[in-house]
């Protein structure tokens, strides 16, 4: 009996330790094939995220309704970069994004936020990269502690989430009353709370 526990035991730690070797990392992927590659590396065994958002078009009278990726182009994959073989393999995939050879893991925070931001369900459409802008950190909501940077002021407040390694963004509206200003001093060194 003690045997068969301390297997267990031994398990555990060996699933622990590939947890800890996963990361999220971004594939660069074939235009217009996001969810068929998704698909693909689902099928495999791999975690995915492909975030999506609708999008109306009108045909002379009629409307349609179409989902589209956030991120045209790119696929987020969770898996060991030591096993990236069966990834790049997949029909569509181009290749891991990254510096050089060696694939760059997404920030988990970066992720995080537009992870919560579609399971929230709140309202989200493609937007330009900004690298300057005011951070804040939304302090009240499903979403508080994660830091964004304001677009605009009018009601609703939007902020842009953001993905450093492929320099993409996503909108998101949200209450003002929910977001803390944090300013940075020229050093930027110290945070300065504003209200």
């Amino acid at each position: 009996m003690q045997f068969t526990h301390a297997l267990t035991q031994k398990d555990l730690a060996s699933q622990a330790s590939l947890q800890d070797r996963r990361r999220w990392f971004a594939l660069s992927v074939a235009p217009r094939h996001e969810k068929k590659v998704s698909s693909q590396l689902e099928h495999k065994g791999y975690e995915t995220f492909l975030p999506l958002y609708r999008q109306q078009h009108q045909y002379g009278r009629r409307t349609r309704e179409f989902q589209l990726p956030l991120f045209p182009g790119y696929l987020f994959c969770r898996t060991d970069p030591s096993e990236r073989l069966p990834v790049l393999t997949t029909p569509g995939v181009f290749q891991f994004l990254g510096a050089g050879k060696a694939p760059s893991p997404i920030v988990d925070d970066e992720i995080d936020a537009i992870q919560i931001a579609a399971r929230v369900g709140l309202r989200m459409e493609p937007h330009s990269y900004w690298e300057k802008g005011q951070k804040v950190r939304i302090a009240k909501g499903p979403l508080t502690g994660l830091e964004g940077m304001v677009v605009n002021s009018n009601k609703p407040l939007r902020l842009v989430l953001s993905i450093t390694l492929i320099q993409r963004s996503v909108l998101v509206e949200i209450d003002a009353d929910c977001v803390a200003v944090e300013a940075y001093d020229a050093i930027g060194e110290r945070r300065i709370a504003a209200a």
